[in-house]
């Protein structure tokens, strides 16, 4: 579940022939369940060279297979792994049109990962952020797309601005929960930021809903609520959780979507009010290079 459960049962139409990605380039991150497959093999139906990146050896070497490519394998609870993924990834891709930044997680309890960093925080922000920076090169061209899974869950995150630094460790008492919604306030900040700094490449955060995946099944409040009957009645397909990625990395700008913006089935989504806040926005990136060991631009 990549999302709450807003506008479950909202129509979705469908999307006709990707055309716009037919030979171009596409890297996506958590591919090999969930959303993230389903996405793939849309993209590769529309004649896309698809790059699956995935945790999980087995999940996605066998989707890579379905599609007739060559996955890649990388565990964002290090960032060493990220590190090299992106080294492969620019021997690989001299141009990348599409980046979806998709993988991510959900943790009950709190780990601190080998760099130092909660877990929750550095899986859904630091390693998506730490590799669009590696792949600056080939994306930082006229057209391209830089899609970020986040979730309406940012609407109920908060960072603060007189300790940002904390507000990423997690410090006291630990929900996963909480964590995880500023982890996607975070998502949204950093696609706002990446859509200024970035500019001609175009940068969108979307809200999936709930989706019918392996994502979030062993944590706390997730896990509860797919135990519940009313609720997985409300879940989402991996199909049409992955319409409006599928949407924002194919439409046309303009086409009801612009550079920065949060979406969700299509259209404009409630943005929190953070993610509206230029100078929170900048501060986010900046230390979030501190911490994963780059400069600042």
């Amino acid at each position: 579940m990549h999302g709450l459960p807003v506008g479950l049962n909202r129509a979705v139409p469908r999307l006709p022939p990707l055309v716009r990605l037919r030979g171009k380039t596409v890297v996506i991150t958590g591919a090999s369940d969930g959303i993230g497959a389903a996405a793939a093999r849309r993209f590769a139906a529309a004649g896309a060279r698809v790059v699956p990146v995935g945790r999980s050896p087995e999940k996605t070497t066998r989707l890579a297979d379905e599609l007739g490519v060559r996955g890649e394998v990388a565990d964002f609870e290090s960032l060493a792994e990220v590190r090299r993924l992106g080294e492969r990834l620019r021997e690989r891709c001299t141009t990348i049109d599409v980046l979806v930044n998709n993988a991510g997680g959900t943790f009950a309890k709190r780990v601190s990962t080998a760099d130092g960093n909660e877990r929750t925080m550095q899986v859904n922000h630091l390693a998506p952020y730490l590799l669009t920076r590696l792949l600056q090169e080939p994306l930082r061209h006229e057209g391209a797309r830089i899609v970020t899974t986040a979730s309406s869950a940012a609407l109920l995150g908060r960072l603060h601005r007189h300790d940002l630094a904390a507000s990423l460790r997690s410090p006291g008492r630990y929900v996963g929960f909480h964590v995880y919604c500023r982890s996607k306030l975070a998502n949204t900040l950093f696609a706002a930021e990446l859509a200024r700094r970035w500019p001609e490449v175009a940068s969108t955060s979307y809200h999936p809903g709930a989706v019918a995946s392996q994502f979030g099944r062993g944590s706390g409040v997730v896990g509860f609520l797919f135990a519940v009957p009313q609720f997985r009645a409300m879940i989402r397909t991996p199909e049409h959780g992955a319409d409006t990625m599928l949407w924002l990395a194919s439409a046309p700008v303009g086409a009801g979507w612009s550079s920065g913006g949060f979406f969700s089935d299509r259209r404009p989504m409630r943005t929190p009010r953070q993610t509206l806040d230029a100078d929170l926005a900048c501060e986010l990136w900046e230390l979030s290079a501190d911490l994963v060991g780059l400069p600042h631009s």
